[in-house]
């Protein structure tokens, strides 16, 4: 089941569980996830990581610092994301 963001776009299941595993770590630990955190959790690879994030921040669903890292922001209201899995 795919959520809507703010802005009225719409996220598949799988970009859901990445918002809301980002959205749930940077409560949790009061810091975004790095990239490592992100493929340790999902247990998938470091590209599979990278391209999840740079599709999520085309989207508009997050934004980033450049050359910052742990600067990953959520642009969708946490009240439209999926319980993780």
């Amino acid at each position: 089941m795919a959520g809507v963001s703010r802005s009225g776009k719409t996220f598949t299941a799988k970009q859901g569980q990445y918002l809301a595993y980002i959205h749930l770590y940077t409560r949790l630990h009061r810091r975004p996830p790095a990239e490592t955190d992100m493929q340790e959790y999902f247990r998938v690879s470091p590209p599979s990581v990278h391209q999840m994030v740079l599709t999520l921040e085309r989207a508009g669903f997050i934004q980033r610092q450049p050359r910052t890292p742990r600067s990953i922001e959520l642009l969708v209201d946490p009240n439209q994301l999926p319980d993780l899995l």
